[in-house]
């Protein structure tokens, strides 16, 4: 297969080894890592968010890992903005650029481009979520129906968030979120990427979670929380959904002991796991797909 021509994109649920299979691969093919993950952006993340360890960035370059103040936001397209140029220098390198993350939105972004829809008000959008949590999904959805058809064919009835995002694009800007869509073009064409998904045996995948999260209490994870709580950082910030801050604020508030703490974790985590999975399920379908037994064999097979 010729690498030097093409854009790697390797994606999979949380702990999947996305990041060690990464840098095999970029040193077999001569590459440069940029990050597809939305939470490791942030340089107030470390441990929470996974981010590769010092070992790999002295092994291999590594890009678009924790540069952001959680403080600040920052939205796909920013991300998208940066990933472009990335992409450039590294080719200028004569480098393979290999993106990694779990974020599926950055790739969706990466390879299909990015919706331009106008920003809908924060009061707007906070209107739309109230009236989810009083009417609940089911409702809320068949309200969407009503509101916008195309959703009936192209949002799962169960889809909390996709649900909520179309509702306020129709109703903000009268315009269907699929309609926006189509109107949508990528930077790339399609030939110019090489899309590897890592999949787990879901008992699997839920071990690996479980030491996962008692890993990142031993390397300071209770410390990396008491800084981010000092930063007093807006509840509106997308940051604070990152899974672990409020598992942690209540081991620190004493409403919790740490064993609770570390199943709590896991258990979001693996919920995380899932939902990944059902995105790619929807939006992945024509990816490449390796199991942990086939990575090895998949590099063994690049000269």
């Amino acid at each position: 297969m010729d690498f030097k021509s093409k854009i790697i994109l390797i994606s999979g649920p949380t702990a999947s080894g996305k990041s060690n299979f990464s840098v095999k691969l970029a040193k077999k093919i001569n590459g440069e890592i940029i990050n597809a993950d939305s939470m490791q952006v942030y340089k107030e993340l470390k441990i929470l968010s996974a981010r590769p360890n010092l070992k790999d960035y002295q092994k291999i370059k590594h890009h678009l890992y924790g540069f952001h103040s959680v403080k600040k936001n920052f939205s796909t397209g920013d991300w998208l903005k940066i990933a472009i140029k990335k992409i450039k220098e590294i080719k200028k390198r004569k480098k393979i650029p290999i993106f990694v993350g779990g974020t599926g939105l950055y790739f969706k972004a990466l390879t299909d481009g990015l919706v331009s829809i106008p920003n809908i008000p924060i009061r707007f959008r906070n209107k739309v979520r109230a009236l989810h949590k009083d009417l609940g999904q089911k409702k809320f959805y068949q309200k969407l129906i009503k509101l916008d058809s195309n959703s009936k064919e192209k949002i799962n009835p169960t889809d909390v968030q996709r649900s909520i995002r179309a509702y306020e694009v129709k109703q903000f800007t009268k315009k269907s979120l699929h309609d926006w869509f189509q109107n949508t073009k990528s930077y790339f064409e399609k030939d110019d990427f090489l899309k590897i998904y890592i999949d787990y045996p879901r008992e699997e995948l839920v071990q690996r979670i479980g030491k996962r999260a008692e890993k990142m209490i031993k390397l300071g994870a209770i410390q990396e929380v008491k800084k981010f709580v000092k930063l007093k950082v807006r509840k509106d910030k997308s940051v604070n959904k990152a899974i672990g801050i409020n598992e942690i604020k209540e081991y620190l508030e004493e409403r919790k002991d740490m064993t609770d703490v570390i199943e709590k974790i896991s258990i979001k985590t693996r919920q995380y796991a899932k939902r990944q999975s059902t995105w790619a399920r929807g939006n992945m379908m024509s990816w490449l797909k390796l199991y942990p037994q086939d990575l090895n064999e998949f590099l063994k097979k690049i000269k």
